[in-house]
Order: C-alpha cells, then structure tokens, then sequence
C-alpha cells in the first residue's frame, strides 16, 4: 500500500509530540525526587492514572504502519510502559507496595547508595527530601491498609521478611542510619526523630495490625483480581502474548532438558550415587566453598577480569563505564540473592558494581560464581546496561528504561555465551553453569505454580530442592522473592529463550556469512526493548544481508 510522506511525517510528529510530553513527566519527577519521595497519595495516584490513559489514548490515534523502524522501537515501548502503568493501577498492584526483599524499603535504601551531596545545594535538597519520609511513610500504610479492606493482601512471609528489616535498620544510631549516610550527620534532631517515628509507626502497623491479616498461602490467585493480575504480570515480564499455562509448560519441558545434561556431567565425573546424593556432595564439601568473604570477592573479581578477555572476540562496541566488585550490603544480606549488578553512570561519576552477597558463605559455592559473574557484570547487565546508557539519538526515557525479558534474558544469554567462549573451566563450573539454567528453567514451572495453579511454598521449595545444587538458603531466600513480585522470575529463560532462537535462526538464514559480533551488536544496539520488538529487528537485519549479498 501507498503511504504518502505527509502521512508519515504526520505520524512521526505525532509520536514525537508524546515522547516530548512522556519526557516532561519524567524530567519534572526527576527534579521531584531530589527534594521529596515520590508522592503516593490518593489524589496523586489518580492524577498519574488519568495522565497515562492520556498518553495511551494518544498514542492508540498513531497509525503503526506509517512509523519508521526508530520510532517504531519508540511506540513498542511506550505502549509497554503506558499499558503496564493502567493495568497495575486497575488491578490495585499498589496495594502491595513490599515484597521480600523490602518493597518500597529497600529502594529507599538503594537511593542513598553512592548519593553525591557534594555542594551545598544538593545537600539542602537532600534534607529537604527527609523532610517527606513521614507523608511517603504514611501514604504506604495508607495502601496496605486499604488491601487489608479490599482482600489485596500480601503474603505472610512476605511481611516477616520487612518486619525484620525494619528492625534491623531501626537498630542504626545517629548518624550511621542510611538515610543519614550521605549527609554524614544527623539532618536535626526534630527531623531525626519524625524520621524514626515513621519507620516505628510502620513496624508496629506491619506487627501489630497487617500481620495477623496476612496470607497463609502464597499465590496471587486468592487474591481479589489476583489471577488477572497475575496473568498481566506474565505479559509485561515476558513482553509476549503468553498465558501462565504457557509459562508452565515451557518450564517443565526445559527442566527434563536440563536435567538429562546434568545427568550426563555426573556421569563423566565418574560419581557412584544418586542425583540427589551428588547434590547433597556439592552443597557440602568444603571444597567448593570459600573460608573466607574476601575470598570469594576476590575470586568474583578475577572471574570479571577472565570475562573481559573475551569481549573483542564476541563483540564490535563495548561501553566506556569501569565496573567494580563489591559485597552486597550487610542491611539486606540475609534475605538478598546471590549477587546483583547495580548500574553506575559517567554523568554521576559512578562505576558500575557487580554485588556478590557475601553473608552465609556456606551457601554461596564457587563453582556457580563464572555464571553470576557472566550474567551480572560483563557480557550481561554491565555490558549492556552500560551501551545502553551511551545510546546516541534515541529519547532520553530509553537510556535508563529496564525490560526484565530483554535485560535477564540477555544476562542468561550471557552465561551460555562463557561455555563457548571456554569460561567454564571444570565439570563443576559446567555444572553450575547448568545449575543457574535450571534454577531459571524451574522458575517457570514454580512462578505460576505458586500464583496462578494455588502451589504451597513447600511445594515450590521441595521442586526447585529435587532439580537444582542451589544451596537450601538460596532456594528459601529465591522462593519468597517470587512471592513478593509475582512474574518477575519468568522473564529470564524467556528473554534467553528468544535470543537463542533468534541466533539459531540468522546463523541457519546467512550460514558462513554469520559474524556473531555483528549479531551481538544488533542486539544491543537499540538498549532495553520487547522481545517481539528485538525479534523484528533481527528479521529485518537478515533480509538486508540476503540483499546485500544477492547484490554481490
């Protein structure tokens, strides 16, 4: 069909204009959050509800054939954001503002992280910013209080798990609190003492009132709107048209993959038991456990630099950001993962810092540290985090915009990527390389179990125990952070999934003409997008190769 140009500059403008609007909003929150927590208010939140309907109704008047391949990208992820925003709203997602790991908490505690209070100014705005805990505080309670009324209740582990973080910052005196971390000092008695009262005021709601309410089970499913919710979850984290039946199924059909590989490495190391005698072997031995947290800092960050020999072979355009190693911070140790990137920025003079938790070194084994190292710091989050960030001529909301499908899929990606890259330097290396890719496989099977099919805990713990070497505090600490962001974990072997196939498909279409650094390239090349989104791009970079070869 015949597309005039006025028709497509119409629609680019058109698309151009709600990028602009989009960017105010952000732009004005940004300048928002340097003096204040973000406002969480009823009438604010129905404001941000009528704003976003706004944009999505504008952005549903753009007709999608007439947009160039840039600003489709543009239109694929506003309407992920736009549609995502209403749907948690509608479904009362913010009546759930915690999870296991702290909710709203812990990203308070991830925002005095590296805070630069480095001129008057900035430290004024900061204290300024304190002086709002008690309203963002308050304004929580008020939507935990409200699901307690509309049964939108979260789980009882979940509670627990906040309970005693609260308890464990609220045991920080003066200054050494993290909010007052990045000033150094106390902000002001009167202010100091608002601050605690708020956290004490949250500690005993969560004690006193929400935890006797909360549920017993663990799934979103007995929840009011709960198995909508969950379905939605399932689509935004995947950015696929994918039913929770389709997650399931999926999983299971990876985990007896796996497990036939994981077979196979027992075999070749020559061990007389079980699968679940060898299991009990690794989570045990000493060998494979370090004596000490330096130790195992050290050996993350050696592992990082083995990794970064590879990259010129896999890659054309690596990122101007240095990335450190560091133990992820004793405040939320106990109930956190085994390690997590956590971006930095040249703007802010920020490195990037690849977390390793170091608390419990008994259930933190050596021979899984290649795979973390590979997925959280180079080639997965920091590698493309950092691309990302360097993008030129895109709009600003895509530089630091995280698509959990893109993003964790890449990171897994990034694991299978050190086998052929020869990362992986033992049987057990290999075996808890696999180990990662059943810990991800089986999240697609226990996820839904647990929110969509009614699964217990137990249930979810004894599954992920019979399949994967994660020791049983990585199973417990992972089994409620799925219970806390329902979806979420899908969207790893989903987004590796994808990419594989997306590999596997232009390596068969181009056959010697395959350059993997150029695909790799492609697929960092536009930051964070929807897998159907990255899959259209792949296709097109095909069909131009076929061309351009048929040409010469």
């Amino acid at each position: 069909m015949f597309v005039s140009p006025g028709t497509i500059i119409s629609a680019q403008f058109h698309i151009d204009s709600i990028i602009q609007q989009y960017e105010v909003y952000l732009d004005n929150n940004k300048e928002q959050n340097k003096i204040a927590w973000p406002d969480v208010s009823d009438g604010e939140m129905i404001s941000q509800y009528e704003r976003f309907h706004m944009f999505n109704k504008q952005l549903d008047s753009i007709d999608y054939n007439d947009l160039d391949k840039e600003q489709a990208i543009n239109y694929d992820i506003l309407k992920l954001i736009f549609e995502d925003h209403l749907s948690r709203y509608e479904l009362k997602a913010h009546y759930m503002p915690l999870n296991a790991e702290g909710g709203f908490i812990i990203s308070m505690i991830y925002s005095t992280r590296g805070l630069n209070l480095d001129d008057s100014e900035a430290r004024s705005d900061y204290v300024q910013k304190l002086g709002t805990t008690s309203k963002y505080i308050d304004s929580q309670i008020n939507w935990l209080n409200k699901g307690l009324i509309e049964n939108v209740i979260l789980p009882r582990v979940v509670i627990e798990n906040c309970i005693y973080l609260i308890e464990d910052l609220l045991q920080s005196e003066g200054a050494s609190f993290f909010l007052y971390k990045p000033l150094g000092e106390l902000p002001g008695e009167e202010l100091a003492n608002n601050i605690h009262l708020s956290f004490v005021r949250l500690h005993q709601f969560l004690k006193e009132s929400y935890l006797a309410e909360s549920r017993k089970d663990v799934g979103l499913s007995n929840t009011k709107y709960g198995k909508e919710l969950y379905k939605q979850r399932v689509r935004y984290f995947t950015t696929l048209d994918m039913s929770p039946e389709d997650v399931f199924n999926t999983g299971q059909k990876e985990v007896k993959r796996i497990r036939e590989e994981m077979n196979q490495i027992i075999n070749d190391l020559e061990f007389e038991g079980s699968f679940s005698e060898f299991l009990h072997f690794l989570r045990n031995d000493p060998q494979f456990y370090a004596r000490t947290e330096q130790e195992l800092l050290s050996h993350a960050a050696w592992l990082s630099k083995k990794a970064e020999e590879i990259l010129p072979r896999y890659f054309g355009h690596l990122p101007r950001l240095p990335f450190t190693v560091n133990p992820v911070p004793d405040a939320i140790a106990p109930n956190y993962t085994t390690g997590r990137y956590s971006g930095g920025s040249m703007e802010r003079r920020k490195a990037g810092e690849y977390w390793v938790n170091t608390y419990n070194l008994p259930s933190r084994p050596l021979y899984v540290l290649p795979a973390l190292t590979l997925h959280e710091a180079v080639p997965g989050h920091h590698l493309q985090g950092s691309l990302a960030g360097e993008m030129k001529d895109v709009p600003n909301f895509r530089r630091n915009y995280y698509i959990s499908a893109y993003g964790e899929g890449w990171g897994l990606y990034s694991e299978f990527l050190g086998k052929e890259a020869g990362i992986y330097t033992s049987l057990y290396e290999e075996f808890g390389r696999l180990t990662y890719e059943m810990w991800r496989a089986c999240r697609l099977v226990v996820d839904p179990g647990m929110h969509y099919f009614g699964w217990s805990r137990q249930q979810a713990l004894d599954f992920m125990k019979e399949n994967t070497s994660l020791s049983l505090h990585e199973i417990n600490t992972e089994i409620n952070r799925y219970i806390g962001w329902p979806g979420q974990a899908v969207s790893y072997k989903i987004g590796e999934l994808k990419i594989r196939e997306l590999r596997n498909k232009t390596e068969q279409a181009l056959g010697k003409k395959f350059d993997i650094r150029a695909f790799h390239d492609l697929v960092l090349a536009q930051g964070s997008i929807p897998l159907n989104t990255l899959e259209r791009m792949v296709d097109s970079f095909i069909k131009d190769k076929l061309i351009e070869d048929e040409k010469n």
